[in-house]
């Protein structure tokens, strides 16, 4: 589908990172752009940036995990533009927490918003879509959606992210509807992730202690993540996709290659890998052995 002026595009996740940078792509197009986070002050922020572009906006503060609050996002941007052509289920967060000693709240907040957050974006606007015969969805997930190495919650919200993506492209082909999906499939960005929990929501009680494997990881994760890809270049990289009807999108290639290792092992029967090295972090083994000494030491879980 093209990207030209007129048409409308709605993104979650928009006041920071790789949904901001989504929509002021999208407004440079021409586009009027819905703007979605909970996050109010920045949301604000960013629509004032976005309508100093030239294009309409409209910024709606909206809970992904809600559904009434989603209901809400997709109700408001048709009636304010009548139409909408693009939805980028963007929204997500991560959880420093222990997922299997800390509290279940982890689980809750990231599966809420990571999961959840595309489906109540799908359900919300595929209706819409549907009747005007034409649009285009595409959905955040992660190379953690291909290669569980970000941790259990997070993996399994991407993971989950690109199966019903993959199942929703199937679904517009048997039902001939001319609806494009793109799944975004992002290694490492230069966003604000690590820092997610100061959205942490209230009504899951305290924001959880950081897992004390973090003391070990933390330091390397900020750097790789400050060291990322422009959010802008994947802006880039997702409108293309939307102009090629491609579903795919991935910010690096080689990514995939290490997609087909971890599934050439699979299919040879292998127990998975428990040391895997991942791109500008140390060796695994290195970490592997730091994390022992740290949980074997005094006070620790060892």
């Amino acid at each position: 589908m093209e990207l030209t002026a007129g048409k409308v595009a709605v993104v979650t996740g928009a006041a920071s990172g790789i949904g901001l940078a989504l929509a002021e792509r999208f407004a440079r197009a021409g586009l009027d752009v819905v703007l979605a986070d909970v996050e109010q002050p920045a949301l604000q922020a960013a629509s004032d940036k976005i309508a100093g572009l030239g294009g309409k906006t409209l910024a709606v503060p909206t809970d992904v995990s809600d559904e009434a609050a989603v209901n809400a996002l997709a109700a408001a941007a048709v009636d304010r533009f009548g139409a909408v052509h693009v939805v980028c289920n963007n929204a997500g967060v991560a959880s420093l927490a222990d997922p299997w000693f800390g509290p279940l709240s982890a689980w809750k907040w990231v599966l809420g918003v990571n999961l959840w957050g595309v489906i109540h974006g799908i359900r919300a606007f595929l209706p819409v879509l549907a009747a005007q015969g034409e649009g285009h969805i595409v959905n955040t997930a992660s190379i953690a959606g291909l290669i569980p190495e970000a941790g259990p919650v997070y993996d399994a919200a991407k993971h989950a992210v690109v199966a019903i993506s993959e199942d929703l492209y199937r679904a517009m082909d048997v039902a001939m509807l001319p609806i494009g999906v793109s799944v975004l499939c992002p290694g490492w960005v230069h966003t604000s992730i690590v820092q997610a929990d100061r959205n942490w929501p209230q009504t899951l009680g305290e924001v959880p202690q950081q897992a004390a494997t973090m003391q070990v990881l933390l330091p390397h994760l900020e750097r790789v993540i400050d060291e990322g890809m422009a959010p802008a270049a994947v802006a880039d990289l997702v409108a293309d996709a939307i102009a090629a009807n491609r579903f795919w999108v991935f910010t690096h290639p080689g990514s995939t290659q290490r997609a087909l290792d971890r599934w050439q092992r699979i299919a040879e029967g292998h127990n998975p890998q428990t040391e895997v090295d991942m791109p500008g972090m140390p060796p695994a083994k290195q970490l592997t052995a730091e994390i022992r000494r740290l949980l074997a030491g005094p006070g620790g879980a060892l």
